[in-house]
């Protein structure tokens, strides 16, 4: 049996909102959505997620700004548990899931969504879909 995943979906663009919303609600997950890494690091506070997906760029506060500042929150509450955060952008350089590694990230996923791809991923992370 699927586990109901509970995701945060950091992403400004808001075609690309509904298409991953709407790709993940087919898979009965509850998606909360941050438009900025502001609003992630404020919904981070507010519930625990399984998974946050974090776009990269953003405004007001970048994603890898944003994923530095929740892997602090995490230190500093001892949450010994740490939660998954995959990026999804469209830099697809090898550079840029290093990059994104290198600043907390735990993997890469490029733009356009793929669930299958993403489903993949929780595979390999080991978070229930």
């Amino acid at each position: 049996m699927e586990e109901r995943l509970n995701i945060l979906l950091v992403e400004d663009n808001l075609l690309n909102q509904r298409v991953v919303t709407y790709s993940l609600k087919k898979f009965n997950h509850e998606v909360t959505i941050a438009n900025n890494g502001v609003e992630a690091i404020e919904r981070f506070r507010e519930q625990k997620f399984h998974v946050i997906l974090m776009d990269i760029m953003m405004p007001v506060m970048d994603g890898l700004e944003a994923t530095v500042k929740i892997r602090e929150e995490e230190r500093i509450n001892g949450i010994s548990e740490r939660t998954p955060i995959i990026a999804l952008t469209a830099n697809t350089m090898d550079n840029d899931r290093d990059k994104c590694i290198s600043y907390g990230m735990d993997e890469f996923m490029a733009k356009p969504f793929d669930i299958e791809k993403l489903n993949l991923i929780f595979s390999e992370l080991r978070i229930p879909s």
